[in-house]
């Protein structure tokens, strides 16, 4: 809907009670003397779901506009099943101004424009009760996937099935599996299946900055014949021409509230979010933003779709559903207080079957049969500005110095690989200073969002890293991010009593440490972790047989379910294209491939500067 007719919309709009809606322009009809013409208005537009609610709810009042208490009886008639006779009578009263939209040569009727709201309002609110049913025994399908580029295990095929059936039923879907089932291939298997059928319109993935990268990555890996178009820094596309049909756009959610005009007027075809938490504040700007952009399916991508309140529920699933659990307020009322004040049983799984058919979530343990014994998966992290300044600098200086030869070049090389792993890591590690952590470097904002995810699921998660003071670091950082007390750091200078303690806390079994940060060197071998069932590599070796025994500290006998394993990479970077190298060397021998970093001293000066120089693509 679209909100017009004053000086100042916005304004009105708040004092009526209604949505803001993003700011756009529409064809209206205004009067032009004697005759009437079609001229570009101001308007502020909403998405349905939020319009009808509000229209409903508003209290006639003195000096109220006839546009206005005629929509509101719409809406009224129409969430009531809206007899014809009802808008017949309806159309003869409304004014020539509440009907002004032109669609393609002429403007639309009264009545015209009321049959197609209530149409709309039908299929957003009150669809047949076989829907729910028919989305609920989706989840049991299993979709082929002629589209990507990948085996998918049977429990992402029923994925798939489930988000095709939301899309056919015009509905939106909030997809919470546990972190590391594949929630982003299962929304890449419905992208790329919608736009091998229907190009007529573009798809844009909102995701946190520190992962765009990955998914551009990861859409081009898994679905190459769709465009991808990275939408964020100062070069960004400002018309919506950019989005070409059939591509998707792929951008942070700060680029996108700060481009909410431009992305509230284009007619998207699929919407995700991910990493979907980011708007469970119903009030911030980025939640209110994120549900105006227009699209025929959205969805959320989460493994902690409800962290503290059932309002980050509520949050998520109205932009994903709009209307379908009320107004937050009636939520409220109805849900929320009930459940969480008085724990009352019957309105919780009332709860449960009102979101049924639009939510799904496994969890590992029960997906285990389709899992294997150990998953290892590549995440690719963004540069922040800071971070890629700090890299330019420090490859321009060993480049304008120069490598030498003997023993004295080995020296050098190995001294800017490990200045650039600490850029890639954090600033504040290359530095050598205090201060504020978060928002500097893609890889720990990363880190720190998947193991928000992992604690609040309960699973317990090992965490490598060659570097002391990044450990240092880390265990302050994800303590204070995470509210966990104390996150143990096991290194070289823990005494064995102390390393003991640390190692019987994580393998407890009551209120075992969710967290165990390890040197590589200290913890890669020896330890019994079977507690973990992720292992993270923040920073890499380089050598995957070191690796390998690191993982196994968790991947072990006596672990009886399946570990993931993450190894943090920085895109565009040397960390990038040497994880690409070693991901063919895998069957070299440890001889050929050498230990730690010694093999890349090797090089030659033309293959250093290609393995080190910075891909500005890859900075946020």
């Amino acid at each position: 809907m679209a909100w017009w007719g004053t000086t100042d919309v916005l304004d009105a709009a708040g004092r009526h009670g209604l949505p803001d809606g993003a700011p756009s322009h529409r064809l209206l009809a205004r009067p032009d003397g004697e005759k009437v013409t079609a001229r570009s208005t101001p308007v502020r537009t909403v998405p349905l779901g939020q319009a009808v609610p509000a229209l409903a709810a508003i209290q006639p009042r003195p000096g109220m506009s006839a546009s206005l208490l005629t929509w509101r009886a719409a809406a009224l008639i129409a969430l009531g099943g809206g007899e014809a006779e009802r808008f017949e009578a309806l159309a003869e009263s409304m004014p020539a101004a509440a009907h002004a939209m032109v669609d393609g040569d002429g403007v639309w009727t009264a009545y015209a424009a009321l049959t197609a709201f209530a149409e709309a309002v039908t299929r957003t609110y009150l669809a047949p009760s076989t829907t729910g049913e028919r989305l609920v025994d989706a989840k049991d399908d299993e979709a082929d996937t002629p589209d990507v580029e990948a085996t998918l295990r049977p429990y992402q095929r029923n994925g798939v099935a489930w988000l095709r059936a939301i899309a056919d039923h015009g509905r939106g879907a909030l997809l919470a599996d546990d972190m590391g089932l594949g929630k982003t291939l299962q929304a890449i298997a419905l992208i790329a299946g919608r736009a091998a059928t229907d190009r007529h319109r573009p798809h844009v993935v909102v995701c946190p900055t520190s992962v765009l990268g990955n998914w551009a990555r990861e859409l081009r890996r898994f679905a190459p014949r769709l465009g991808v178009l990275r939408h964020h820094g100062p070069q960004r596309a400002a018309d919506v021409a950019a989005f070409e049909p059939g591509s998707v756009v792929v951008t942070s959610y700060q680029v996108m509230l700060r481009d909410i005009e431009l992305f509230a007027s284009v007619d998207w075809d699929v919407v995700v979010l991910d990493e979907a938490q980011q708007i469970k504040n119903r009030q911030s700007q980025t939640a209110k933003a994120a549900r105006l952009l227009p699209a025929h399916v959205r969805v959320a991508l989460t493994g902690t779709p409800m962290e503290n309140r059932l309002s980050e529920l509520w949050s998520i699933m109205d932009f994903a559903n709009p209307g379908l659990l009320g107004t937050h307020q009636r939520f409220v009322k109805r849900f929320a207080e009930p459940i969480e004040l008085r724990h009352d049983g019957r309105v919780a799984a009332r709860l449960r079957h009102t979101v049924e058919p639009y939510l799904l979530r496994r969890l590992k343990n029960d997906v285990a049969d389709d899992l294997p014994a150990k998953q290892e998966s590549i995440v690719s992290c963004t540069l922040t500005a800071e971070q890629a300044k700090l890299y330019r600098g420090a490859v321009s200086a060993a480049l304008d110095t120069g490598f030498g030869a003997g023993i004295a070049r080995h020296g050098r090389i190995l001294k800017l690989l490990t200045q650039l792993k600490q850029i890639c890591n954090h600033p504040a590690q290359f530095l050598g200073t205090e201060g504020t952590l978060r928002g500097r470097s893609g890889k720990l904002d990363r880190v720190t969002e998947m193991l928000a995810e992992a604690v609040a699921e309960g699973s317990q998660t090992l965490i490598f890293t060659q570097f002391r003071t990044m450990g240092e670091l880390l265990a302050r950082h994800l303590g204070a991010e995470l509210g966990i007390d104390e996150v143990p750091f096991l290194h070289g200078g823990v005494s064995q009593p102390a390393r003991e303690v640390m190692v019987d806390r994580f393998q407890g079994d009551t209120a075992p440490d969710p967290i165990l940060i390890v040197s590589l060197k200290a913890g890669g071998t020896g330890l019994n972790l079977t507690a973990a069932t992720n292992v993270v590599h923040y920073d890499r070796w380089w050598n995957p047989a070191v690796e390998d025994q690191a993982t196994d500290r968790a991947h072990r006998i006596g672990q009886t379910r399946p570990v993931d394993v993450y190894k943090l990479v920085t895109g565009g970077t040397l960390e990038e294209r040497i994880a690409d190298m070693l991901e063919r060397k895998r069957s070299l021998t440890d001889a050929v491939i050498g230990t730690g970093e010694d093999w890349v001293t090797n090089l030659d000066d033309r293959q250093l500067r290609k393995l080190i120089e910075l891909s500005e693509m890859e900075v946020a």
